[in-house]
């Protein structure tokens, strides 16, 4: 709102009056002025009606004085009432008009004001644009910086983690052992004091990151299956255990200190930002290998997807992936207030170790994916790159069929409708899940799929 002073009309218009009867001007001396006026207009009416007649003009200006001398005193403060009167209610009718007039401007800008910051395509700021993951408005420079790729484990002992609640997009899909694995995809990283803690990493999430050109930060893997693409030149990788598949270039430390444990492993943005520099790896994003705003299309914030246009969507508030995650029980809760979907783990809300936030997201995927075991130790693989497969999109308490396609390393995944357009998640978060086709399945509001 902005604040203005409201003028003194009346001092505007008519003078302050301690300061005229400072100039002599009293009412006394009012009376006079106007006597005098009306006596000239009465004695030139007297002079005209004698000059008629032929008469004495002089004796017409002396009976016009003894008229004046004759006026009663209390018509003459009647009639300087009835003026002040008048004046009173032109001043307070100036005022009102000019009280209104600044009421409507201020009303008027702050509507433009209100409007401005409730529209969602407006940028909230100079230099703000929006993410190419999540749609929402972030620093034009952090646009340009290349995300992180982090391998968070899942197991119960390994809870809570460090910078989940900077993730953009989550993934969860199965490893060996019938245990499940995350990776986040951090875009706005730097700022935060402790990230992790950190696992190791199998190639199909290499595959799956690459669509986001990261630095990606991990612990190792199996060298027989992860290595080929790990020392690729275009893959840029901060391996805590160094060696053959690349170094940590000083990006991580224990906690606490001088632990070899499992789920020890941390790092944090200065760790990281200091060993990219080291490593020399470029620290904006690689135009030959980032496809940016086309990696998802997104529904305008003023016009949101809810899949009421699809007559095969299905109410979904409640996702249970146990089927396809039997040891974690990953599941999702549809808040229709803020119409997020807000993650579990083992029963319990999966939360920010930091900030203490559950997990929530705006979109979920899951993506059917071809996978096989590769050997007596349950290794698996995962095909990240086909075309045809199916898969659900669940966003705004529904959910509808979709197929999938991702034709290189560095192509974004897209995601197609039953009339074969590309869909539009919203603005937010997204949780994808990597499913094995044929063999895994889940229930949404207790029916299954698989």
């Amino acid at each position: 709102m902005i604040s203005r002073e409201v003028p003194d009309l009346t001092k505007e218009k008519y003078g302050n009056r301690k300061e005229q009867r400072g100039r002599g001007f009293t009412g006394r001396a009012a009376v006079i002025l106007i006597l005098m006026a009306m006596a000239v207009g009465l004695m030139a009416g007297c002079d005209e009606e004698n000059a008629s007649e032929g008469g004495n003009t002089g004796s017409g200006r002396k009976g016009y004085v003894n008229a004046v001398e004759e006026i009663p005193a209390e018509e003459i403060e009647a009639y300087f009432a009835s003026k002040a009167e008048e004046a009173a209610r032109q001043q307070a009718a100036e005022e009102a008009a000019a009280a209104a007039a600044l009421a409507e401007q201020e009303a008027a800008e702050a509507a433009e004001e209100e409007a401005a910051e409730e529209d969602p395509d407006l940028p909230p700021a100079e230099g703000m644009v929006r993410s190419a993951f999540t749609n929402e408005w972030i620093p034009e420079e952090v646009s340009w910086q290349r995300p992180l790729a982090v391998m968070y484990p899942i197991n119960q002992q390994a809870q809570p983690q460090y910078g989940l609640n900077r993730i953009s997009v989550f993934y969860e899909i199965m490893e060996e052992g019938d245990m499940s694995r995350q990776m986040g995809i951090l875009e706005d990283w730097k700022g935060l004091d402790r990230i992790g803690n950190i696992r190791s990493i199998r190639d199909y999430f290499v595959y799956a990151a690459l669509e986001y050109d990261p630095v990606i930060i991990h612990f190792g893997g199996p060298v027989l299956y992860v290595k080929d693409i790990l020392v690729r030149a275009d893959v840029d990788n901060l391996n805590g255990v160094g060696g053959e598949m690349g170094g940590d270039y000083g990006a991580y430390y224990r906690i606490p200190a001088g632990s070899r444990s499992e789920h020890t492993a941390y790092t944090d943005s200065s760790h990281v930002e200091a060993a990219i520099s080291r490593a020399g790896f470029q620290q904006i994003h690689r135009n030959q290998y980032y496809y940016g705003k086309e990696h998802f299309q997104f529904a305008s914030k003023k016009e949101p997807n809810t899949l009421e246009q699809y007559s095969g969507a299905v109410t979904a508030t409640e996702v249970d992936m146990t089927g396809s995650f039997p040891v974690t029980k990953s599941a999702l809760s549809y808040n229709e207030s803020d119409q997020k979907y807000y993650k579990r783990l083992y029963g319990n809300p999966q939360n920010d170790g930091a900030a203490g936030t559950q997990l929530a997201f705006d979109n979920i995927l899951i993506q059917k994916a071809y996978s096989a075991k590769r050997d007596d130790h349950g290794y698996l693989t995962f095909q990240m790159q086909d075309s045809g497969r199916q898969g659900y999109f669940i966003t705004r308490g529904r959910m509808i069929r979709v197929t999938w396609r991702k034709d290189g390393d560095y192509q974004p995944t897209r995601f197609f409708d039953e009339n074969g357009n590309e869909i539009k998640v919203n603005t937010g978060r997204t949780m994808i899940f990597v499913i094995r086709d044929g063999q895994d399945s889940f229930t949404v509001n207790g029916a299954a799929y698989r």
